[in-house]
């Protein structure tokens, strides 16, 4: 996807800005968050990986940490550069199916390990989960504050990434029975589902709005 799009961007200072220079302050400190979380997020899965005994979940594991290096990488360089990337961004897809058990089921209490050897696929599993959920929201708040086009269309497209590899994971802790859904009754369900009504939206009237 070409993200690329007209820049003529001045500092009232210095004059035209060239586009490797072409980044806010705020953008700056935001996407070196990203990065730096990009690589924790994958030095916890290189540490991790040698420890894991399913086979299906050391393929979540390696899957989703290449895709993972493929995207730091892309976002790296347009962060370095100022534009478009050497190759286009892509959407994660996992194998997972999107069927959840809902239920709670009896279960020994958890509690912190007391030492390493306790470390299992339930909890390299959580360790996972919870390292892509601590990215999402520091690349949403980066989207947000920056101004390079490129950036912060690279950072917004990695977003539903994150949330679909935390999906998958948590599909996996399911199935597995790592992590219990518990469910309202129907009735309670129903009564939120029917306590909001649908906004009146207006017709749009010919050249209302500019077209793009």
């Amino acid at each position: 996807m070409d993200f690329q799009q007209p820049q003529n961007h001045q500092n009232i200072e210095t004059g035209t800005v060239p586009p490797q220079l072409n980044h806010g302050g705020h953008e700056m400190f935001d996407a070196h968050e990203v990065l730096a979380g990009a690589i924790n997020t994958m030095n916890t899965y290189t540490m991790l990986s040698e420890h894991v005994q399913d086979p299906e979940l050391r393929d979540i594991l390696q899957r989703q940490k290449q895709f993972m290096a493929d995207e730091y990488n892309i976002t790296l360089e347009c962060f370095k550069t100022g534009q478009d990337p050497s190759k286009p961004t892509q959407s994660y897809k996992m194998k997972q199916g999107n069927d959840f058990t809902y239920g709670m089921k009896p279960s020994q209490p958890k509690k912190p390990m007391q030492s390493a050897a306790e470390l299992n696929d339930e909890t390299i599993a959580l360790s996972m989960l919870s390292a892509v959920k601590s990215v999402a929201p520091v690349k949403t708040g980066a989207a947000m504050e920056t101004t390079n086009p490129v950036v912060r269309r690279v950072l917004a497209d990695s977003i539903p990434n994150c949330i679909e590899m935390a999906y998958e994971i948590s599909l996996y802790q399911n199935k597995h029975g790592y992590y219990q859904v518990p469910q309202l009754s129907q009735m309670d369900m129903q009564q939120m589902q029917n306590g909001y009504a649908s906004a009146p939206v207006q017709p749009q009237m010919p050249g209302q709005y500019p077209s793009h």
